[in-house]
């Protein structure tokens, strides 16, 4: 029997959870019919969507939003590494089967799920509390639209009937039927649902939490993603061009305006497990550690530490080489930028040998307080260095105020020249200057200059893939790394722009579901 994707069952899933926001975990099936009655119940369904997001967070988006471009890769290999190659080495066929990509697929709309229950379900509960209905609506609504965002951006392209389609848009609870019935969106149908979303949510979030809500979505997190949704529309595959680079522009000055937002003093208290939601924070996924199994807490440690280091790094025993730093992406930092001390390793001491083992690693989501895979590191998905980037590329390609790009562009330097970096390096005179317009021979450059500081400010954070495809800079960057790692016969193909769909999606509905231009339709 074919396994059946996720989108074409009924699930109904649910959080069992404490009064912590943070300490939240699926535990239990309930019954539908007998749930979501009341406030409480609402608010528990909320918590399950955002709980969800750590399988996504977890190794998912990582693996298809940073090494798949030429910021990391897989220092080895594990016992199936066609799923690996697929995805990280462009000479290795990227196939349907890959396991990555539909843990993606099923891991999003289990989310999505969620999401719908706490939209369909919350107009017939009862509250005590109007305003928190509209409020768990409007949560619930930024988590989809984040969701649908990763989805379209990893499937949404030219597909083998010549349109632009998006994934499967299912914006209600679903009969195994009317799952069935469906097929892919218009990608700009799937982008129209997500920007529908964002306004919900902006209108109806608060501006803040206290006490145990904190992490939970702000207004501003709805504002500075649907700014990011616009300037994405407006390049590739939707090209929509001025017009959406203006309302990009317009919808993040509205966050870099907001005074309850600004960057943290030093580039490395952005990761400091003791600091998490700060002032620059917008959206974190938020992990805590100390649950049974490790069920709330981050993996990075291990994951991202080299395979063999042990203690030398951390605790790993043979599970780390996740996500390892290229020599590619080492070169893209300026001699001393302290972020390069903060973000990655080029090695470590071998504690036997006290030998210079040269196996690069991604340092800044280490928590120092543990050694295991149950770390309470957050990952940032939205931050206000981010939106300052997107901001200043926004004015640039949409013919804006260059002298305020070039503000903001600075302000991300001058934040970093001010971070400790390492010891054993002495800073350059010059380092991180601020930059001048007349340093740019035109807009191009100017262009270049904010995608490499987004590369190094935004390191493993998994940006970079995407930034380079709505660009349209992936196939030179791209060919550039191969070039680099000594591969001159590499070939370019654009079908590598978009992932293809599942083969469990297309076995599920082989009529209804139409495969993404360069895979074989089933």
């Amino acid at each position: 029997m074919k396994k059946i994707n996720l989108l074409f069952v009924a699930v109904f899933f649910l959080a069992s959870c404490s009064d912590d926001f943070i300490d939240l975990n699926p535990k239990s099936n309930l019954n539908a019919n007998s749930f979501y009655k009341t406030q409480q119940d609402i608010n528990q369904a909320t918590l399950s969507a955002y709980g969800n997001l750590r399988s996504l967070y977890n190794s998912t988006y990582v693996r298809l939003g940073e090494i798949r471009s030429d910021n990391t890769t897989y220092s080895w290999l594990s016992g199936n590494p066609a799923n690996e190659k697929g995805i990280d080495e462009f000479a290795s066929p990227l196939l349907p089967e890959n396991n990555f990509i539909t843990d993606m697929w099923d891991d999003s709309y289990k989310t999505i799920l969620r999401c719908n229950i706490v939209l369909g379900r919350s107009d017939a509960a009862t509250f005590t509390d109007e305003k928190l209905r509209s409020q768990y609506k409007a949560e619930a609504s930024f988590l989809r639209a984040l969701v649908y965002f990763w989805l379209n951006r990893a499937f949404g392209g030219p597909a083998l009937n010549g349109q632009l389609l998006g994934v499967i848009k299912a914006d209600k609870e679903l009969s195994q039927t009317e799952a069935y019935a469906l097929g892919r969106a218009p990608l700009q149908e799937m982008y129209d649902f997500i920007i529908a979303d964002l306004k919900y949510a902006e209108a109806n979030l608060p501006q803040s939490y206290g006490g145990t809500d904190k992490g939970r979505v702000t207004k501003a997190g709805a504002s500075a993603l649907l700014g990011k949704v616009y300037l994405t529309m407006a390049g590739y595959p939707l090209n929509k061009g001025g017009e959406y680079y203006n309302l990009a522009s317009q919808k993040l000055a509205e966050v870099v305006n907001n005074s309850a937002y600004s960057l943290v003093p030093s580039y490395k208290d952005l990761f400091d497990v003791s600091k998490k939601n700060s002032t620059e924070s917008l959206f974190e996924v938020q992990y805590m550690k100390g649950a049974p199994n490790g069920a709330t807490g981050s993996p990075w440690n291990n994951n991202f530490a080299p395979r063999f280091s042990d203690k030398e790094v951390v605790l790993v025993g043979d599970k780390g080489g996740e996500n390892s730093p290229t020599q590619y992406m080492s070169n893209a930092y300026e001699t001393g930028d302290p972020r390069k001390f903060v973000s990655m390793r080029d090695g470590w001491i071998n504690a036997k040998t006290g030998a210079l083992q040269t196996e690069k690693y991604v340092r800044k989501y280490y928590d120092v307080s543990t050694s295991g895979s149950d770390n309470g590191n957050n990952w940032i998905e939205l931050r206000l260095g981010d939106v300052y980037l997107l901001y200043a590329e926004a004015l640039v390609r949409g013919g804006g105020d260059k002298g305020i790009a070039l503000t903001y562009l600075n302000k991300i330097r001058e934040r970093a020249r001010k971070t400790p970096g390492d010891p054993n390096i002495q800073p350059a005179p010059n380092l991180l200057h601020d930059y001048q317009l007349s340093e740019f021979s035109g807009d191009q450059a100017f262009l270049l200059a904010i995608e490499n500081e987004r590369r190094v400010e935004l390191a493993f954070e998994n940006h970079r893939w995407f930034d380079l495809v709505r660009t349209g800079r992936a196939k030179d960057v791209m060919i550039a790394e191969q070039q680099f790692d000594g591969y001159n016969s590499f070939t370019w193909s654009d079908n590598a722009l978009t992932y293809p769909i599942p083969m469990t999606v297309m076995q599920s509905n082989p009529q209804k579901i139409i495969q993404n231009k360069g895979y074989t339709q089933m």
